[in-house]
């Protein structure tokens, strides 16, 4: 199994930004993912710093996969609600003026009954999104981890076409204890993956996250998968417990390519 795109998220590495993007190229990864609330602010690049931005991003051959814009509270919590729809939308922005066409953030608290009011502002806010994604050029892909993939499907296929899509994170579901098993229903909406493991612990509840390869993600069913959907987006490494980032690192982008 050959030919997948396999990057790394920067605030893994636990480095300066300059450093942290010196290291990814080093580690010849096929694209990388910013976090735009604590490496890279919206605010912060514009005209000149953006053009420099981009012109270090050539210099050492390095694509934006996706950007990161993780929020405390969920779109469906309606405390200071503007802003984080505002934040999102920037890295939006952020993100197309960068190359990427993907924006990571979790959905929130995805209540169960269709007619309760945080699900339908949950939907309203998403549509909204939705379309500016359609004006802007990137999408908001929620991440997988807090709920189980059935439901978040059934939450993206209540929302008007091409709302919003999906990023996998095997390892998250995992510790959270739920299955993969679900994952053939809702591949169609996935826009990326961030390539974590992970090992239940059901006395505890909640599992661990390990490296890539050591726990219960089975990445050569999940590849296949997403093969049959002409998946293409990168495999985005995740792991921010790692004693040795960089080594780390360096032998999960292996683990993937050698797949």
């Amino acid at each position: 199994m050959t030919g997948i795109r396999v990057g790394i998220q920067l605030a893994g590495l636990r480095l300066p930004f300059r450093q942290a993007l010196e290291a990814a190229s080093r580690l010849k990864a096929d694209g990388i993912e910013i976090d735009a609330r604590h490496e890279l602010r919206p605010s912060d690049i514009a005209g000149t710093a953006l053009r420099q931005l981009r012109k270090l991003l050539s210099d050492l051959n390095l694509k934006v996969a996706s950007v990161r814009y993780t929020t405390n509270r969920g779109y469906e919590t309606t405390e200071e609600l503007d802003r984080r729809i505002e934040g999102t939308k920037q890295a939006m922005k952020l993100a197309f003026d960068l190359g990427a066409n993907v924006v990571v953030n979790s959905a929130g608290h995805i209540d169960q009954s269709t007619d309760s009011a945080t699900r339908q502002t949950l939907r309203s806010v998403l549509s909204d999104l939705g379309k500016y994604s359609h004006h802007v050029g990137a999408m908001l892909a929620l991440e997988t981890g807090a709920e189980s993939l059935t439901c978040l499907g059934e939450l993206i296929e209540s929302l008007p076409q091409a709302a919003v899509g999906i990023t996998l994170n095997p390892g998250n579901l995992i510790v959270n204890g739920f299955s993969l098993d679900d994952l053939p229903a809702v591949a169609k909406h996935v826009m990326l993956v961030h390539a974590k493991d992970g090992l239940p612990d059901r006395a505890r509840g909640r599992g661990t996250q390990v490296p890539l390869g050591r726990g219960l993600a089975e990445f050569p069913k999940i590849i296949a998968c997403l093969a049959e959907h002409s998946f293409q987006a990168c495999y985005i490494v995740e792991r921010d417990m790692a004693s040795d980032p960089v080594a780390e690192f360096e032998a999960s982008i292996k683990y993937l390519r050698c797949l």
